[in-house]
């Protein structure tokens, strides 16, 4: 069961949840009232988080912004690939 505020809500389930009981890949829209953020090194998805939107939990936002970029970060609290410092990544609002 997801909960009302989950970014799933509206992702539909696979045709036959008796050989799959999972979601569907969830549709991400383009992000809105962006800033651009310079990576530097150390850079870590959950800090621009904390530091962007004052809650660490929400860097799966900025993953959604960036879909062309690789982050080879597994979690988000890995260090960001050193071959991403210096390119520009996108910071989308906090709530859509």
């Amino acid at each position: 069961m997801l909960s009302k505020k989950s970014r799933y809500r509206n992702t539909s389930r696979f045709s036959n949840p008796e050989i799959f009981p999972g979601l569907q890949t969830r549709a991400i829209g383009a992000a809105s009232g962006v800033i651009e953020h310079e990576v530097v090194e150390g850079d870590r998805l959950d800090r621009l988080a904390q530091h962007y939107y004052k809650d660490c939990r929400l860097w799966w936002r900025i993953v959604d912004a960036n879909p062309t970029l690789t982050f080879t970060a597994t979690f988000a609290r890995e260090v960001l690939d050193d071959a991403m410092v210096g390119r520009v990544i996108l910071i989308p609002r906090a709530r859509e």
